[in-house]
């Protein structure tokens, strides 16, 4: 994981609440603020000396690239796309609305099975549909719809309110936003991270869809070479 402004103290406690339950860094209790978490070695201590630490082995689900290719699914897409019009990540506007023109924008799956119950799509570009897909970032519902990036940052600060209207019935729900968060959380928080998948993969080529990985030692760098080591 790569330190970037979009990783706060706030979010990095709740990432890391999700394999561990208490962090000190040189004395120090790391608060839920949204200061920018600052490279360094940290130290996880149990709260007493009685508890124990244990790094979950939960697996992460390793995804390929989602497109839609049922009937069923261009019927969600054509409404992902009227919803959002735009990439609700970056905020770029698709301009060629009226000619029906949607090249470089992709409706992609939170969670990796569609459901006809609710819209489980969000309009992203091509690439940032490869990135969210390859758990590069993801949103945390539970910090304010904050984009928390684990490798470069991107453009926004947070999910675009288009999408994520809970009055509305189109509106994405915090459920599935949150299964992603904990994926990514379980991809970038352990060891080296999960490898990142190619994804101009020619067709017909297989590739498993879910692999558990060891849990190692916690090591996040930032783009200088600087990093954050948890052991």
């Amino acid at each position: 994981m790569r330190l970037n402004p979009s990783v706060t103290q706030k979010n990095s406690l709740s990432m890391l609440g999700i394999l561990i339950s208490h962090i000190e860094k040189t004395g120090i209790d790391l608060m839920p603020t949204d200061d920018a978490l600052k490279p360094g070695h940290y130290d996880i201590r149990p709260h007493s000396r009685k508890d124990t630490i244990s790094i979950t082995d939960e697996p992460c689900i390793t995804r390929i690239l989602s497109r839609t290719v049922t009937g069923s699914d261009d019927i969600f897409r054509a409404r992902v796309r009227e919803r959002d019009g735009k990439c609700v990540i970056t905020g770029v506007v698709n301009t060629e609305i009226s000619w029906n023109d949607w090249t470089g924008f992709e409706a992609a799956h939170i969670f990796p099975l569609s459901s006809e119950e609710y819209f489980n799509e969000l309009l992203m570009l091509s690439n940032i549909h490869q990135k969210f897909d390859s758990f590069s970032f993801s949103i945390n519902p539970d910090d304010g719809y904050k984009i928390t990036c684990f490798d470069t940052d991107i453009f926004r600060i947070e999910l675009d309110p288009i999408c994520r209207d809970h009055n509305n019935e189109k509106g994405v729900r915090d459920e599935l936003l949150k299964w992603h968060f904990r994926q990514a959380a379980l991809a970038n928080m352990r060891g080296a991270g999960e490898p990142i998948f190619e994804m101009d993969f020619p067709p017909g080529s297989k590739i498993p869809k879910t692999r558990a990985r060891r849990p190692l030692e916690e090591e996040i760098v930032d783009p200088a070479g600087s990093y954050l080591a948890i052991v």
